[in-house]
């Protein structure tokens, strides 16, 4: 896809009014994005170090993802998306999208379109409120993940509730491995308590189990842990790959130091995964196929 044809199916923000942003169409056919090439799996960001890529880790440090602020918003993208274009930096596996949005007090994102896409929201400081053609209307804050299935399409808004501060949340968006499947919506509250020097399940494939589910053979772990300690993660599927995004802190995971908002692609994963905390940290770790 060359970088005209991936701005025009990409999110794009026009103008603004006192309170209400307006968005242009999105296309969001999975089919625009031609499948994972397996050698280009582990290259990085131009500006990273040559001895941070391996044959099966990639590392992307905070400072080398894509940025806007366009006033209300002020977002980094891991991953290519909207005017940021990356040819080396369009997903890990099915793991499409990885934005770290701020929203500024009153403002969000209007009604627009979806489908084919598991889209997940992890509120990270304020209120988020949501709408979509459904019929919910909710509102999440930190300790809640929210997650739609987009499937035949759907549209929906997002704003920050609040007046006076800002919002912060990840937005990610999961190729799914069933198209135009029924839209679905849910979201949970989350107990802090379950992560805490341990790793809490937040999403799987599984309706029955621990978290959301998505239609994906993928599982999304939270962790705080303290300086000092470790823990360990477990692979649920060996062909699968993981990434790693640390929210806040310092970690060592086997040889690879992570910063805040650093992340760490892994494939190929035999055996277990040690953690260590060198400062007080919080972790997100995305286990997903890594082919579509």
């Amino acid at each position: 896809m060359d970088r005209k044809k991936f701005i025009k199916n990409s999110l794009l923000v026009a103008g603004a009014g006192p309170a209400v942003i307006r968005s242009a169409v999105i296309d969001n056919n999975i089919d625009e994005l031609k499948p994972i090439n397996q050698k280009h799996i582990g290259f990085n960001h131009i500006p990273n170090k040559e001895k941070e890529r391996t044959m099966n880790s990639i590392i992307h440090r905070a400072e080398t993802r894509g940025h806007a602020n366009h006033g209300w918003l002020d977002t980094h993208h891991t991953f290519s998306f909207a005017n940021y274009y990356n040819p080396e930096r369009m997903h890990f596996g099915v793991l499409r999208v990885l934005n770290d949005d701020r929203v500024a007090a009153g403002m969000g994102f209007g009604t627009h379109p979806h489908d084919n896409m598991e889209i997940i929201s992890i509120p990270l400081e304020g209120d988020l409120e949501h709408k979509d053609s459904m019929g919910n209307v909710s509102v999440i804050k930190n300790g809640d993940i929210q997650v739609m299935s987009a499937g035949t399409g759907i549209t929906h808004s997002e704003y920050n509730r609040n007046k006076n501060s800002e919002v912060r949340f990840l937005q990610i968006w999961v190729f799914p491995n069933k198209k135009n499947v029924t839209p679905r919506y849910d979201q949970i509250t989350l107990k802090d308590s379950d992560r805490h020097n341990k790793f809490q399940q937040i999403l799987s494939p599984y309706p029955e189990d621990e978290g959301v589910w998505i239609h994906q053979n993928a599982w999304f772990n939270l962790a705080d842990l303290e300086k000092g300690k470790s823990i360990e993660y477990n692979m649920k599927d060996p062909r699968n790959g993981l990434y790693t995004f640390l929210l806040n802190g310092k970690i060592k995971v086997d040889d690879n130091e992570l910063n805040k908002r650093d992340g760490l692609g892994l494939w190929s994963v035999e055996g277990v995964l040690k953690y260590e905390g060198l400062e007080n940290s919080q972790i997100l770790t995305m286990e997903v196929p890594m082919a579509i």
